[in-house]
């Protein structure tokens, strides 16, 4: 898909890392600019073949370049890389990429073309755009984290939502402005948040807000209904109904010997209860038999590494081999007939940084002055 399409990365840690790992398990050729001390998240536990499991996991397949952008010879480096390169993204908090010569002008005055992205918590203006945060507190700003409670209280989430959001929509910016360049649009700067991209989805609990009716655990899909929710099982595991359409009720009630409950769709609280004793009378097993080959929309509540263990999961979506620890990949598939081959390596620290740098035009000797000043 993006074969032909080269993307310079200056970010680290996770957010940037993943933008540029689903461009590149699309195709690109990604090249990964780390400073002299290299990402952060090469050296945070937990290990996979000694390297951060982060690390490893959002920048398989890429190529590694070691340049320090404060040094004068490493950022005319970066401009000859820059110079034919489809796409720059950028993970600094707003206004470190112009300090360092990198930002949108700067790279713009080499390549007029390019699609330059900057990911950052609250965006590149407004009164946020400077104040400095993490995953949870882009959830927190966005009321991802009031509608997610345990007990009354507000729940820490599984997994990373506005990193791995946010880095999902910059990946769809760059993706889109690429594709429109080739219809004729020119460059194209991109300004993504990760806090907003939280709040953008939120858009099936939007309605209730805008009503005055944004109760944590009231709404429609956030434990208002019986007939969508997370129930108990005879064995203490826990298992989730989600039977929106009344089709679905219907076959849940009549599957389960409870027909009287049809009328009750979608549920108050006295039906809730009523399900909750249905599902308390089986183990998870059992309503997993129960309801194998029907159309009810049950789906026991799994570990991550249940899930990993899953023969589609595994066939579908993880990569890696023998020699490289599994890894989960792109999330969808295409039938074009096409089996995409992705590079499953994880670069080493500068690994790349002579080969890349010749592509851009260096003689041996410039890569060696830039090396000698470190």
């Amino acid at each position: 898909m993006l074969e032909d399409v080269r993307i310079v990365d200056l970010t680290r840690l996770l957010p940037g890392p993943y933008a540029t790992q689903l461009l590149a398990d699309l195709g690109a050729d990604v090249v990964k600019v780390e400073s002299p001390d290299g990402d952060f998240s090469r050296y945070s536990e937990p290990f996979l073949d000694g390297v951060g499991g982060i690390f490893s996991m959002v920048n398989r397949g890429k190529r590694s370049v070691e340049l320090d952008l404060k040094d004068e010879d490493a950022l005319e480096a970066l401009y000859a890389l820059v110079e034919d390169a489809d796409a720059v993204v950028e993970g600094y908090r707003p206004g470190v990429a112009d300090r360092l010569g990198v930002g949108y002008e700067d790279v713009r005055e080499i390549n007029e073309d390019i699609v330059y992205c900057s990911l950052s918590g609250y965006g590149q203006e407004g009164d946020l755009s400077d104040k400095a945060g993490h995953d949870l507190n882009y959830a927190a700003y966005a009321g991802f984290l009031d509608m997610t409670r345990a007990d009354g209280d507000p729940a820490m989430p599984g997994y990373p939502i506005g990193d791995m959001s946010g880095g999902m929509s910059a990946a769809l910016s760059v993706v889109s402005a690429l594709l429109g360049r080739e219809h004729g649009a020119g460059g194209e700067y991109i300004d993504a948040s990760m806090a907003e991209s939280v709040l953008s989805f939120s858009q099936a609990v939007v309605p209730e807000a805008i009503e005055g009716d944004d109760t944590a655990g009231e709404t429609p899909l956030s434990g208002g209904y019986a007939c969508y929710n997370i129930y108990e099982t005879a064995d203490g595991e826990h298992a989730t109904l989600a039977g929106l359409e009344p089709k679905f009720w219907y076959e849940f009630c009549e599957v389960v010997g409870r027909e009287d409950l049809v009328g009750d769709h979608p549920g108050d609280e006295e039906t809730y209860d009523e399900v909750a004793e249905i599902f308390a009378s089986k183990t998870l097993e059992e309503w997993n038999e129960t309801f194998e080959g029907t159309d009810v929309p049950f789906q026991g509540i799994r570990s991550l590494g249940d899930a990993l263990e899953d023969d589609d999961v595994q066939e579908r979506m993880l990569r890696g081999g023998d020699e490289t620890p599994p890894r989960v990949g792109f999330p969808a598939t295409t039938d074009s007939g096409v089996e995409r081959e992705t590079d499953e390596s994880v670069p080493e620290h500068g690994e790349h940084t002579r080969e890349v740098l010749r592509e851009a035009g260096l003689s041996d000797d410039e890569i060696d002055g830039i090396e000698s000043d470190g």
